[in-house]
């Protein structure tokens, strides 16, 4: 017994009540800490995935009523965007997400990658563009189209026209909305101005020269 006292009189072993308190505190909030760390990534991703859901849910719609609006053709009713979920082996809350255009025509949906022509290809990025910039882009509202009507034919052209008119028509009263197109395409300038929604356009060309460029603006008449 006086060898167990004298043990207990060690220096290392002074306040050693206090000390092992001081742990258990310690231990105990690590462990509470990292049960609620694991209840907020828990819900965290919870919430990104319906956020994910409810995004991609907006964005298909808007897909879908931008490509009924301006494709002309009947061999596909509306595309849309999927997206295929790939849980990672390592830790099954690592997702990896894959995702691709389908073309829908009744029930039978197809992947466009490989079966679309050039122009359904160009209208379909024309679309997915705009709907992700509908869903995600308000705040920033500059929409810039670099030669849109490369490949598609006359109908599609005037169909594209006839959708950029609706959107002009629709994002009117938003006061930082700014749509640039930039286009060889002169019949497409005309098509936009005969809408109704724009009145000048500005044109890029060689000075008289032919030395540097000048860049004016013109009413839409004098095309």
């Amino acid at each position: 017994m006086q060898e167990k006292k004298e043990e207990l009189g060690q220096p290392v072993l002074q306040q050693i009540d206090e000390r092992h308190r001081s742990c258990l505190i310690k231990m105990k909030t690590t462990d509470m800490a990292t049960r609620d760390l694991e209840r907020y990534a828990a819900a965290l991703d919870t919430a990104l995935m319906r956020y994910h859901s409810s995004k991609m849910e907006e964005i298909n719609a808007i897909i879908k009523e931008l490509w009924q609006k301006t494709y002309c053709g009947q061999d596909i009713d509306y595309i849309e965007i999927r997206s295929d979920v790939e849980t990672m082996q390592v830790d099954a809350r690592l997702r990896n997400y894959h995702y691709r255009v389908v073309m829908v025509k009744g029930s039978v949906a197809l992947d466009m990658r490989g079966r679309c022509s050039a122009g359904q290809k160009v209208l379909a990025s024309l679309v997915i563009r705009l709907a992700l910039s509908e869903a995600f882009c308000w705040d920033c509202a500059i929409l810039a189209l670099d030669e849109p009507t490369t490949n598609l034919d006359q109908e599609n052209i005037q169909s594209l026209a006839d959708a950029l008119a609706s959107i002009i028509r629709a994002r009117r009263e938003q006061r930082n909305f700014q749509l640039i197109v930039i286009t060889h395409d002169e019949d497409f300038v005309r098509r936009l101005g005969s809408a109704g929604m724009v009145e000048q356009f500005y044109e890029l060309h060689k000075d008289a020269e032919g030395v540097f460029s000048q860049v004016d603006r013109r009413p839409f008449s004098t095309l």
